[in-house]
């Protein structure tokens, strides 16, 4: 992310992390140090960033880092000039968060284009992550650009009327 920063002349202002899983907290030390940015999480899942290494797979040793700002979702937060809505949207885990700026709604591993959050993991719940979609989509219009945590951007209707995960928030 660094090298990326670097090549396109831009900075970082703050860290937002989605949720407390190690695929997404892996390099957040180590970006938070080197920019200054403060990192924003969820108050719920913070153990999880600051003791990292109790829920990484065997061999894998990341950094844990204390986050800067606890949400709870239903913040609004001023960042380099651009205000971000934060939203609980658990399911994927218990106190996953999405940010909505500006017709763009990020939501980490809730939904993908094609896809949702897998809920096998602890804290997971699938009937939360189809009320919490169900939610976005009533809250927002179907041309809302998503960028997930994975995978390419999509928006929320074409998932709300191809994902083949969500029929029941078709019927």
């Amino acid at each position: 992310m660094l090298e990326e920063l670097r090549a396109l002349g831009a900075r970082c202002t703050a860290i937002l992390v989605t949720h407390g899983h190690w695929d997404h907290l892996g390099g957040v030390a180590e970006l938070a140090e080197a920019t200054g940015a403060p990192v924003h999480m969820a108050e719920e899942e913070r153990v999880l960033l600051e003791d990292i290494n109790s829920f990484t797979p065997p061999g894998t040793e990341l950094r844990p880092y204390t986050p800067d700002v606890l949400l709870q979702g239903d913040e609004t937060l001023e960042l380099a000039g651009i205000s971000f809505q934060t939203l609980r949207v658990p399911g994927h885990s218990p106190a996953h968060l999405a940010y909505y700026a500006g017709g763009a709604l990020f939501s980490g591993d809730l939904v993908f284009a094609g896809s949702v959050g897998r809920t096998d993991l602890p804290g997971a719940d699938w009937d939360l992550l189809v009320e919490s979609i169900r939610m976005l989509a009533d809250r927002f219009p179907p041309e809302t650009v998503v960028y997930s945590g994975h995978g390419p951007k999509t928006t929320l209707g074409t998932e709300l009327a191809r994902n083949p995960f969500l029929g029941e928030l078709r019927a």
